[in-house]
């Protein structure tokens, strides 16, 4: 997973998948763009869902893991149910983008509810079945969720300023302002970004951490189009801002 997060930053680098403001015709036949992010996010939420269930009592009931799987699951409720529920305008989604999207979440649920449920820990560091009972008490796990929740709440709070830029019926594109978009093209992304920084520290494992670099490799390069589109659209009114592209004051 490492080694393919790797490539596909490189290839996303060439190539811009065709949804969204980036949407192309030539990715091939499309759906309702609400349609396509229920298929593409539910999936995720659904095995995760279900791998704990059929997880061992001792880890499926571990106050740790299920505290660290309701945050996972939270974030997909939200991306499956909610998020698309509430996207405006009558946008398509490839159905290429969503069976990439598919093949992806499945992966990563197979990674992090593996890790959780069916792994067992380093001794040393965790006991026979998991984490141990006062890791929810430990710095990292504190550090970890507050970094989650910030990039939760960032990203929500990106989303609704996107939404907010179109009145109904409207179709154009505008420039989001406010927020963290004053630093950077895509604060929704970075959001997203920053969840899974912090759920790579409260988890503190493998899995984690490559889902995380996993979500900069497939982002950054959406993000940098995103810029690319932006400066193509609104020339140097835009590029006058000097925003980033994804990380504040970075890159």
């Amino acid at each position: 997973m490492l080694i393919l997060a790797a490539i596909v930053f490189i290839v996303l680098q060439r190539i811009t998948p065709g949804y969204g403001m980036t949407y192309n015709r030539k990715w091939g036949p499309a759906i309702n763009n609400r349609i396509g992010w229920v298929l593409m996010e539910a999936p995720v939420f659904l095995t995760m869902l279900l791998m704990w269930i059929m997880a061992t009592p001792a880890k499926r009931n571990s106050l740790p893991v299920v505290v660290m799987t309701l945050l996972f699951l939270l974030h997909y409720f939200q991306r499956s149910f909610i998020f698309p529920m509430m996207i405006k305008g009558h946008s398509k989604m490839p159905l290429s983008i969503i069976l990439s999207g598919v093949t992806f979440n499945l992966l990563n649920a197979y990674m992090i509810g593996g890790w959780f449920f069916y792994i067992t820990p380093p001794p040393h560091i965790f006991n026979s079945i998991g984490y141990p009972a006062d890791w929810l008490a430990s710095p990292i796990f504190i550090l970890g969720t507050l970094v989650f929740a910030a990039g939760m709440v960032i990203n929500l709070h990106s989303d609704h300023i996107i939404r907010s830029l179109r009145k109904p019926g409207d179709t154009n594109h505008y420039i989001p302002e406010g927020g963290l978009f004053r630093y950077v093209t895509s604060a929704n992304y970075f959001g997203e970004l920053l969840e899974w920084t912090g759920f790579a520290l409260l988890t503190w494992s493998l899995p984690g951490m490559v889902f995380a670099i996993w979500t900069f490799a497939n982002l950054a390069p959406r993000a940098k189009a995103t810029h690319g589109r932006y400066i193509e659209k609104f020339g140097n009114r835009y590029a006058a801002l000097r925003r980033r592209y994804i990380i504040p004051f970075i890159y």
